[in-house]
C-alpha cells in the first residue's frame, strides 16, 4: 500500500490491535508452564521458550525497522541465534510483555505522520507505511500462537479459546 492511499493512520484501532494479539496470545498459552520451557516436537522445532522468544524478538524486530532508517535487521541467522538463547519460558514471556509495552509506548507516542510514513526501500515491507508494521505483528504472533497451542495439546493440555 503506497504512502500516499493511506489518508489518516488509526493508532487508536492498532493499539487495539496490537492489545488484543497480546490478550489472545497469552490466553490461548496459558496452559504451558515454566515446565514446558524445554518442549519441543521434533528435533527441528523450537522449544516452547524459543518460540515464546522469538514472538518478542520479532515484535522488536518490526518495530526497530520503525525507527531504523536502514530498516529491518536481515541478519536472521544471529536472530534466531539470540531468541533461542533464552530457555525459560518464565523469561520469554517476561521479554514478550517488554516487546509488547515498547510496542504499544511507540504506537501512543509517535504521530500520525510517522506512522504514515515510508519504511525505507528494501525486501520487507519496503516503502509501505510504518503503521503497516502493527498487522505484521499480529498476524507473526497469530501464527506462533497458534504452533504454540499444539505444542499443548502435544503435552495433553487443552489451550482455552482465546477469544472468550
Amino acid at each position: 500500500m503506497p504512502t500516499e492511499t493511506l489518508s489518516a493512520v488509526n493508532i487508536p484501532a492498532l493499539i487495539a490491535s496490537l492489545e488484543g494479539s497480546q490478550t489472545y496470545f497469552n490466553r490461548s498459552t496459558s496452559t504451558l508452564t515454566e515446565a514446558d520451557s524445554g518442549f519441543k516436537p521434533t528435533e527441528a522445532c523450537m522449544t516452547t521458550a524459543g518460540q515464546v522468544s522469538h514472538i518478542a524478538q520479532t515484535i522488536d524486530w518490526f518495530i526497530d525497522a520503525t525507527l531504523n532508517e536502514e530498516g529491518f535487521n536481515m541478519d536472521f541467522e544471529s536472530l534466531d541465534e539470540e531468541a533461542q538463547k533464552i530457555t525459560s519460558l518464565d523469561e520469554a514471556r517476561a521479554r514478550l510483555d517488554e516487546s509488547y509495552r515498547r510496542a504499544l509506548n511507540l504506537l501512543r507516542t509517535k504521530s500520525e505522520d510517522f506512522w504514515a510514513s515510508s519504511l525505507p526501500e528494501g525486501p520487507v515491507m519496503g516503502g509501505l507505511p510504518k503503521a503497516t508494521v502493527i498487522p505484521g505483528i499480529v498476524e507473526h504472533t497469530a501464527h506462533h500462537r497458534g504452533a504454540l497451542t499444539v505444542y499443548a495439546r502435544l503435552l495433553n493440555k487443552v489451550p482455552p479459546m482465546p477469544y472468550m
